[in-house]
């Protein structure tokens, strides 16, 4: 295999998911079958394991239209990174303001913009999230030698019930021990607050009455969000101050009190990550995972009678079959809720599809995938640390600068940068996790599928950004809900409804702030042009007019583009204030316009590339719907 090659396979969407590329009702077992079966033809395979739509369109990659597309990139591109940099070089008149916020860099003759503090952190911790990525591992392979006296490197194609059992039962001690250590390094003493929320939430799953569980969980859940907010991890200190003014009636002052320096004691151990309330709210998604899945498993006859094999089950099968009565425990609990290669970031997996891959190895696994998908992460890496020497995006709208003294084109530019630091500084994370999960054999769903880039569609947006937090929110929120259906306005109305309630959670699981339930709902409100204009120009009435459809569908897509742009930049940016005076900046002048029209007819050259790429994956019977 050659460089070019193998890059093309790094760059695969097979490495970076095969949920992508397989049908979540087919077992990965079955399509490596298919795969060694040297008489089947790729295109016998492709039909037989994906069950994907096909598509009979033509590739346009080779056409005159692309060629002049291909122009275009060629001036669009690089004109786009200059006009960032020139707007961060030490020349312009602004640099000087926020040039300390900059930091050493390694590119000779360059600073480096590391003013972000969620990559910072990933930042400074590389060398040591490296050094636990290989010691988790060979730690698991110690305990079962030791412990179980077995060795974990293989495994039979088909296992019985009872070695998948002892395979279920060393993994789960083995994450339950190591979530306990894993918490009191992070958070120190507060690990017990943590221990409690989880202690609770288990309570209201397996005790309270059966039909209390679904709004209980919910309930429940939705305050610790509040909670934790609200009382910003629940200090010792306060705790301590409170009991102290209940048992002193407020008589005696607490700087005296010993409880109170307790609790300041208490609360200078507060481990790598004292402030634990700010990650939590992944771990609350497993909570009602958990609790759901219990509750549904507890009535087990509106599943399949029909026998599947556990050791291969499909992906689909994996998530909806419910784990064995004797599953949930608590000790299960805890080790999923808090298992370490997940536990800061994710992504999310579901209690029972973890506790399926705890009873069986996912065939999915692959060696040479793991090592095409790290390859893959260290590319990304790179890309963002030299995307942080030469564009300051960041330290630029850190230190709130008069947008007006910058022009047009560079507002815009700045503007789509910073979407891409937000893209990337996310995805770094996501795939470093997840790739620490694929080397302990768990096998999780990928976050992101697009670049922000390669993306025109608001729902289509929704369904790669976070992919597996849209999956939990299909599974847990939106279907319990009735999904959508445009039939009748009634419908409409109680779908619009549906949306508004599904992305409400979503900001307030993200933060509980006013800027970011702004955006959940403009998400929604964005959503609705596209979905209109799916229903009033559906596909099939321009049969005869593929070109035609494909331009006015184009068209539609830049609008769309410059209202998710305008989303993400209220939520996760600038805020209503910030971006209202970047708009003030780029109407300002004429040229402002101007550069909106060049704007806008490049990214109508980039949807047309979009939609080809699409085309192209269904040609492979791809449809990722996104």
């Amino acid at each position: 295999m050659g460089a070019f090659s193998f890059l093309r396979s790094v760059y695969d969407l097979d490495t970076l998911d095969t949920r992508f590329t397989v049908s979540s009702n087919t077992p990965y077992k079955a399509v490596i079958e298919a795969r060694d079966d040297a008489a089947a033809s790729s295109k016998e395979r492709a039909a037989k394991w994906n069950s994907r739509p096909s598509s009979s369109s033509k590739s346009r990659w080779h056409t005159p239209e692309f060629y002049l597309y291909y122009l275009v990139f060629v001036i669009a591109m690089p004109s786009m990174f200059w006009i960032a940099y020139d707007a961060s070089k030490t020349t312009h008149p602004n640099y000087r303001n926020y040039e300390h916020y900059l930091s050493p860099g390694w590119i000779p003759g360059r600073k480096i913009d590391a003013t972000d503090s969620q990559y910072r952190t990933l930042r400074n911790n590389i060398p040591y999230l490296g050094a636990l990525v290989v010691l988790h591992p060979l730690l698991r392979i110690l305990y079962n030698t030791v412990v179980y006296r077995i060795n974990s490197g293989g495994q039979a194609s088909r296992p019985t019930l009872e070695e998948a059992d002892r395979r279920l039962n060393q993994r789960a001690s083995f994450d339950f021990g190591f979530a306990i250590i894993y918490i009191l390094a992070l958070h120190g003493v507060s690990a017990v607050k943590v221990l409690i929320i989880l202690y609770l939430n288990y309570q209201v799953a397996t005790t309270l009455p059966r039909k209390s569980v679904p709004v209980a969980t919910w309930v429940f859940n939705i305050g610790i969000l509040f909670a934790n907010e609200l009382c910003k991890g629940y200090k010792f200190k306060d705790i301590a101050s409170i009991l102290w003014a209940f048992l002193s009636g407020g008589l005696i002052d607490e700087s005296n009190s010993s409880l109170v320096n307790w609790g300041r004691w208490l609360d200078s151990y507060g481990g790598l990550m004292s402030r634990w309330e700010i990650l939590f709210n992944i771990t609350v998604l497993r909570l009602i995972s958990f609790n759901l899945d219990y509750y549904w498993s507890l009535d087990r006859r509106s599943y399949s009678p029909v026998e599947l094999d556990p050791s291969s089950l499909s992906e689909k099968d994996r998530v909806s079959t419910p784990a064995q009565s004797g599953d949930y425990s608590f000790r299960n609990y805890v080790a999923y809720a808090i298992y370490a290669p997940l536990y800061l970031t994710g992504p999310i997996i579901t209690f029972n599809d973890y506790i399926s891959q705890l009873r069986y190895k996912s065939a999915s696994l692959e060696l040479s995938r793991t090592i095409r998908y790290g390859i893959r992460f260290a590319l990304a890496l790179f890309a963002m640390e030299v995307i942080l020497h030469y564009d300051y995006v960041q330290a630029i709208a850190k230190f709130s600068p008069r947008w007006a003294e910058y022009t047009a084109a560079q507002l815009c530019l700045l503007s789509y940068f910073n979407l891409h630091m937000i893209w990337l500084k996310l995805l770094l994370p996501w795939r470093f996790f997840r790739l620490w999960a694929l080397i302990d054999g768990i096998d999780p769903p990928e976050n992101i599928i697009r670049c922000v880039s390669n993306n025109w569609s608001t729902l289509g947006f929704w369904r790669s950004w976070h992919r597996s937090f849209y999956r939990w929110s299909l599974r847990y929120i939106y279907v319990p809900l009735g999904g959508s259906s445009f039939a009748s306005a009634r419908d409409a109305a109680r779908s619009v409804l549906t949306y508004v309630l599904v992305f409400t959670f979503v900001a307030l699981w993200h933060d509980i702030q006013l800027r970011l339930l702004i955006w959940g709902w403009l998400i929604v409100f964005f959503m609705l042009p596209e979905m209109a204009a799916g229903s009033l120009f559906p596909k099939r009435r321009w049969d005869a007019r593929p070109t035609a459809y494909r331009t006015m569908c184009c068209v539609g897509a830049v609008v769309n583009i410059l209202m998710m742009m305008t989303a993400n930049l209220v939520g996760f940016a600038f805020g209503v204030d910030g971006l209202r005076a970047i708009l003030a900046g780029i109407f300002e002048h004429f040229s402002g316009y101007v550069f909106l029209a060049i704007a806008c007819s490049v990214l109508f050259v980039g949807v047309q590339a979009m939609f080809e790429i699409r085309e192209s994956e269904i040609r492979r019977g791809i449809n990722l719907k996104c």
